[in-house]
């Protein structure tokens, strides 16, 4: 019996990473080229007697009624362009990223047909965090003072070690697809942590689709050891959640406990230092897997059914 099990178990992965391969093989010859403008290298490369040629070229990135002297200063600014320095020494080049970009498009393409192209644009900002990555449809921003690597000088005394950690060159292509799949997912009207849970898990099952070789760390932005955590600790987060009726409540203080980043969730225990933040975020990505699993459903039904019909659907079981 046990190697009649053992010959299913084998079928069945085979088959599996059939489907995957001929799945990828159709994604690969989806032709997708993208354009590619190096802004942050034009803006500190321009001499401040040609801004007007750059302004004319990009007027998008110059707001009206901003004086010429705010460019300008920020040209010649020498902390300004010791910050461009310090990108162009990383990322002289954006060849590989943006092949990597191509290949997320290729997929978003297969699995969401409207996908609009964009242009991709690096700039310098303001190290906003917030928005690290920002797709419009005709553009895609990435600010690269935002990824010159967790322990870069420039970011120990501005930023805490849980935002640093993902100020890495392996979070580019992760940040990309989460600014892609911000409009995909309609908002649910309920405000209950479970709907929450299950947008983030969305947006987390976007990633597995679109980046499927990255790691589930990376995708999340988690360490392997958080992950490992959390993996370890599964079933226990998910009791407290259920004891503690939380899945349906709508305090909003539950969005900064566990689906926002942090330094740490907040179960108010002993295990909070142990914990990553955002672990309400991981429960619902693997919710979300669940109902995929579970369920034919394809990605475009998937992120429109509403949480509670997903939850309800997706015979989660945490493992123990």
């Amino acid at each position: 019996m046990k190697k009649i099990l053992l010959l299913f178990t084998i079928v069945v992965v085979l088959c599996s990473c059939k489907d995957q391969s001929e799945t990828e093989q159709k994604i690969e010859e989806i032709p997708v080229s993208l354009k590619l403008s190096r802004f942050d290298k034009l803006f500190f490369e321009t001499k401040p007697e040609d801004l007007g040629q750059l302004k004319k070229a990009y007027p998008e990135f110059f707001p009206e009624g901003v004086p010429d002297s705010v460019w300008t200063n920020k040209m010649t600014n020498p902390q300004w362009q010791e910050l461009y320095q310090e990108v162009q020494e990383k990322y002289g080049s954006f060849d590989a990223q943006k092949s990597e970009i191509e290949s997320v498009f290729k997929h978003a393409k297969f699995y969401f047909s409207n996908t609009r192209l964009p242009e991709i644009i690096t700039v310098i900002s303001e190290m906003d965090y917030n928005n690290k990555v920002i797709y419009t449809g005709d553009y895609l921003l990435i600010a690269m003072e935002l990824y010159l690597g967790k322990d870069h000088e420039f970011y120990k005394s501005e930023f805490p070690a849980y935002i640093r950690q993902n100020f890495d060159a392996t979070q580019i292509i992760p940040d990309v697809v989460t600014a892609l799949s911000a409009n995909q997912i309609p908002e649910d009207p309920n405000k209950n942590l479970l709907s929450q849970m299950i947008f983030e898990g969305k947006q987390l099952y976007i990633k597995d689709l679109l980046i499927p070789d990255y790691s589930d760390a990376d995708k999340i932005g988690y360490t392997p050891e958080q992950i490992q955590w959390c993996q370890e600790n599964e079933g226990y987060m998910w009791r407290y959640f259920i004891d503690e009726s939380l899945l349906y409540d709508t305090d909003p203080k539950l969005g900064n406990r566990f689906i926002h980043r942090a330094p740490f969730s907040k179960f108010y225990l002993e295990i909070d230092n142990e914990s990553p933040g955002r672990v309400g975020a991981w429960l619902g990505w693997q919710i979300v897997r669940a109902y995929v699993e579970n369920n034919k459903v394809d990605a475009k039904e998937l992120l429109t059914t509403d949480a509670t019909t997903l939850f309800n659907n997706s015979k989660y079981k945490p493992k123990k």
